[in-house]
């Protein structure tokens, strides 16, 4: 087991390249720090590690919630910071929190839904919202018409997670314009089973269109 702090990150760096979530989960059982280590990780959405940071915190709000609970405050605090960087982590991170343990989530699920337009945040929130309706898509159901009126924004990222969002909805009113997305060859990426892919907002919005036929 890793002892110093520099020995612990360089563990559990190494352990979310490998993909073991679950053992990073478990070094949380067995020591100290693992959560402020994996809060560190969430300053580069481009980068791997990054997300599957979040993920582990996810897994660690599963088992042991009340580690997870006591940083909630911290994540809502910095989704009102002017720091694009972590802020945009923060609001992945509370949709996937959310979707591993509810509970932690369901009193300020409403704040949440107010950040899909923050210029900062938003991005992120509409990644863990989609999360977060894999899971419970009956509680992301009535932030539909906000996460459609997404479509529309100047990002194409943020247009593709919406796009990705409104799929998992099976939101039947986002087909007109989902529709209009499907020949856009912009690239954008999309976290998905454990890698970080390159895809276009085209084939994302393809996606989604079926999804919403299946």
């Amino acid at each position: 087991m890793a002892t110093s702090r520099s020995a612990k990150r360089a563990q559990i760096v190494q352990l979310l390249e490998d993909g073991d979530l679950a053992a990073v989960a478990a070094l949380n059982d067995q020591t100290g720090g693992v959560i402020t280590i994996l809060l560190q990780l969430l300053f580069d959405p481009n980068s791997q590690l990054h997300w599957r940071a979040i993920e582990a915190v996810g897994r660690i709000a599963q088992a042991r919630p009340k580690a997870i609970e006591k940083i909630i405050p911290r994540l809502l605090w910095s989704l009102n910071e002017d720091s694009a960087s972590f802020g945009w982590g923060a609001a992945a991170l509370l949709g996937e929190i959310g979707r591993t343990n509810y509970r932690l989530v369901a009193d300020i699920i409403e704040m949440l839904f107010q950040f899909l337009e923050d210029e900062f945040a938003g991005e992120g929130m509409l990644w863990g919202l989609g999360r977060l309706a894999q899971a419970h898509p009956e509680i992301v159901q009535e932030a539909a018409p906000r996460i459609a009126a997404r479509l529309s924004a100047a990002n194409p990222q943020v247009q593709a997670y919406a796009a990705w969002c409104l799929g998992i909805l099976r939101a039947q009113e986002a087909a007109p314009a989902l529709t209009a997305l499907v020949s856009d060859p912009t690239p954008v990426k999309l976290y998905h089973d454990g890698s970080l892919q390159d895809t276009t907002l085209g084939h994302i919005a393809q996606q989604a269109l079926q999804s919403l036929q299946g």
